[in-house]
């Protein structure tokens, strides 16, 4: 629904004026509450990007200061996974392969490279749980102190068994933090700015990688241990800037909804909008407590098990496939794949510079992304095309891999994987944001969107732990792909990761429905009609209609 012209200001004052003080104690339910609900969804469904900035700044401040928390999982992909490349810790963690130097050996090389991963599953899953008892500030706050703890063992790692412990432990809180800022975001802001601020989730991660690229860069003509003690030393730098920022964010009012608590509700929204934008909390509260309301009608409860139950079920499904189609995409192979660029000839130098070049890519595309494509074409259109494209471009570097003898091949290869990055992050990379998850929008729109509001946070966990678990197979595969020592299948890699983006585009075009504009409500209703997937873009739901929601409720009573 398109902003209306006009002072916008003026619009929300006549939307709100008519509504009588209601005390903070006093429950809004019945007639009461249908008109604040209404009052509240005219006005977001209204509200334009730059009147919601003007509207909500505190809300924006809080959803990028807890994004920033996935900053430090973004640095680690990177830093992991090219340290492989990165002489002194190929020395020290490695053994001597005649002929090709220092390397770790392909069961090492995976062990390490999925511990984080494996660690931040258990966290994602321990999320779930953790939010829904103790609420977004405690569990993220808890987690900073854990894992400022267990950077302790990476960075005093004497072995490569040691390093992967350490890994592994700090993963807990990461998968946490990566669960914890897009659902934090959809739930603190207005409809018209969540795929902005849940995307920017992904930009953090790719803000983490690249200043993992910059550093690695800046202390490869180091030859001492401190080339790669240096960047683990750096992890700390987070929890400590962070924690005393993150003690003053309010709590998510959604969250408190949930829990009764309605009064602390309407006092986190106070804290969250501007009172100079003359809108009503208890409006924006209602709002919250009827789409609550609804979904205890359509019966959804708030276990994991209820994820698999009745429309519950469809809405799992996508989030958790759109999440690990990031990985299906070729992620593990294509996206900073310095290991690649060493193992098709290109030196170290040159395989940190096209490192650090394709970080930036990244990070351009998702500015282009953002401001050119996010506002004006749907998340199905995004992600289908995305995804075809990305497959496209790994059937190429297979096909360049049967000429390997001229070095301009190799080249060329290095460059497709840097387009095929710019692609990702153009597109797929901003819905789910990698990791990144959306969650409206990990990273992160879609998985965020996906599940109902009253199971948000253990959707975004299950979408979360689709990825980790197909990115862990998948970084057990890529090192016998690669590894000169196993496989050794170089640009040939390229076509096993194509055949799996292609059968995700078909999935994505029977399955992944359009949720471009749509409301929490709306989603519900749509899903609880089982609208196919095609269809939603221009499906018409009427949210108040009360015959309607009884009807639904009856057919899903009976699930």
């Amino acid at each position: 629904m398109a902003a209306p012209k006009g002072d916008a200001d003026s619009v929300k004052a006549l939307d709100v004026s008519h509504i009588e003080s209601v005390g903070a104690d006093e429950k809004l339910q019945g007639s009461r509450l249908t008109e604040y609900a209404k009052t509240g969804a005219d006005v977001e469904h209204h509200m334009s990007p730059w009147e919601a900035v003007k509207a909500y700044p505190m809300a924006i401040f809080w959803a990028v200061l807890v994004s920033m928390c996935v900053v430090m999982e973004g640095y680690d992909t990177i830093l992991i996974g090219n340290f492989f490349a990165y002489p002194t810790f190929a020395q020290k963690y490695g053994t001597l392969v005649p002929g090709s130097g220092y390397q770790l050996t392909a069961p090492w090389q995976a062990g390490v490279s999925d511990a984080s991963g494996v660690g931040a599953f258990f966290g994602a899953l321990a999320n779930g749980y953790l939010v829904t008892w103790l609420g977004h500030k405690r569990v993220l706050l808890g987690s900073l102190v854990v894992l400022s703890c267990f950077i302790f063992m990476t960075f005093f790692a004497p072995d490569i068994g040691v390093l992967t412990a350490g890994e592994f432990l700090c993963g807990l809180p990461w998968g946490i933090f990566a669960t914890v800022a897009p659902a934090y975001a959809s739930e603190v802001l207005p409809l018209s700015l969540r795929v902005y601020l849940t995307s920017y989730t992904n930009m953090c991660f790719i803000i983490g990688q690249l200043i993992a690229a910059g550093v690695l860069d800046g202390l490869l003509q180091l030859t001492s241990e401190w080339s790669y003690r240096v960047p683990f030393a750096l992890q700390w730098f987070w929890p400590a800037f962070l924690f005393p920022i993150l003690l003053f964010m309010p709590e998510s009012p959604w969250h408190l909804v949930r829990k009764g608590r309605l009064e602390d509700a309407e006092k986190s929204l106070s804290r969250l909008q501007r009172r100079s934008a003359n809108i009503d909390p208890k409006a924006t509260l209602a709002t919250i407590v009827h789409t609550n309301n609804l979904e205890q009608e359509l019966s959804t409860g708030t276990s994991y098990w209820d994820c698999f139950k009745g429309t519950e079920r469809r809405r799992t499904e996508i989030a958790c496939v759109c999440f690990a189609g990031q990985v299906l995409a070729g992620l593990n192979f294509a996206y900073n794949s310095t290991y690649f660029f060493q193992q098709v000839g290109l030196n170290t130098s040159e395989t940190y510079n096209l490192n650090v070049g394709g970080t930036a890519m990244a990070l351009f595309g998702t500015i282009v992304s953002w401001f050119c494509i996010m506002p004006y074409v749907g998340r199905r259109t995004i992600y289908i095309w995305g995804m075809s494209t990305m497959a496209i471009i790994l059937y190429v570097i297979g096909f360049l891999n049967i000429d390997t003898r001229n070095q301009s091949v190799a080249t060329a290869q290095a460059v497709l994987t840097l387009i095929w990055t710019f692609v990702f992050q153009l597109s797929v990379g901003q819905l789910i944001c990698i990791d990144f998850i959306d969650t409206h929008d990990k990273g992160w729109a879609l998985p965020a969107e996906m599940g109902s509001t009253r199971l948000r946070q253990k959707t975004v966990c299950l979408a979360r732990n689709s990825y980790y678990i197909a990115s862990t197979i998948g970084q057990v595969l890529e090192p016998y792909f690669l590894n000169p020592t196993e496989w050794n299948l170089r640009g040939y890699t390229g076509f096993f990761w194509a055949g799996t983006a292609t059968v995700v585009t078909i999935w994505a075009y029977f399955r992944l429905p359009e949720t471009k504009g749509r409301s929490f409500d709306d989603i519900d209703i749509l899903f609880a009609k089982k609208v196919p997937a095609r269809k939603f873009k221009g499906y018409n739901v009427d949210t108040f209609d009360e015959e309607q929601t009884a009807r639904l409720r009856t057919r899903h009573s009976l699930v």
